[in-house]
């Protein structure tokens, strides 16, 4: 099951309550299941594994600070970020931070995705899984941030009308989405979710 939420920047984030919820009510844990097969997390070979494990506990209580206020200075977000944490909205996927330009509807949303993990379909895994069953029927992989495995996912690809959600692996079992709205087109929107998920990764270098 999906969970779509609106953030206080206005973008519609599709992505982040993938599996393990009550079908009485979005967002509503299950038990976590206690294989990769029950979970919906993907076993497809495609999978790209993450090699030296980052470790995001720092942030998860914090999650606006996982972005250098520089790096979001040079895209023009200097008003403060929005913390979500954990509820039955965007939350249920993990904490959160969203940015917006006021008054051109641009916006960044960077989710830290415990919440996922926790459900047992956390990283990339999780998430080609949800694609395997058609929750995210998009998907295509990204190039790598800092060395570790990235994709686009998406209910659909909005790239080219200036939305580029993608999502970056930083443990096998935890994945950090960075979500951009818009933009211009592909290449200004998933520069910028690019731009913020390379300085995540040197952050949590650097942590």
């Amino acid at each position: 099951m999906r969970l779509s939420a609106r953030v206080a920047a206005g973008a519609v984030v599709p992505v982040l309550l993938l599996a393990g919820c009550s079908p009485e009510k979005a967002g509503t844990a299950s038990p976590a299941p206690s294989s990769p097969a029950s979970s919906g997390a993907s076993s497809n070979p495609d999978v790209p594994k993450v090699a030296t494990p980052l470790d995001a506990a720092k942030y998860e209580t914090k999650p606006c600070d996982i972005v250098p206020a520089s790096t979001l200075a040079s895209l023009r977000f200097t008003d403060p970020g929005t913390v979500q944490q954990k509820d039955d909205g965007i939350g249920a996927a993990g904490p959160s931070c969203g940015w917006k330009i006021h008054g051109e509807g641009v916006s960044m949303l960077v989710i830290v995705a415990t919440g996922n993990r926790d459900r047992g379909v956390g990283g990339l895994a999780g998430l080609y899984g949800a694609h395997d069953r058609g929750e995210l029927p998009f998907l295509e992989p990204a190039p790598e941030v800092e060395g570790y495995p990235a994709i686009y996912i998406d209910l659909r690809d909005r790239r080219a009308s200036g939305h580029c959600s993608m999502s970056v692996g930083v443990a096998d079992d935890l994945a950090i989405a960075v979500d951009s709205g818009g933009y211009q087109g592909q290449q200004d929107s998933c520069a910028a979710a690019q731009q913020v998920a390379a300085a995540i990764i040197t952050t949590l270098k650097g942590a």
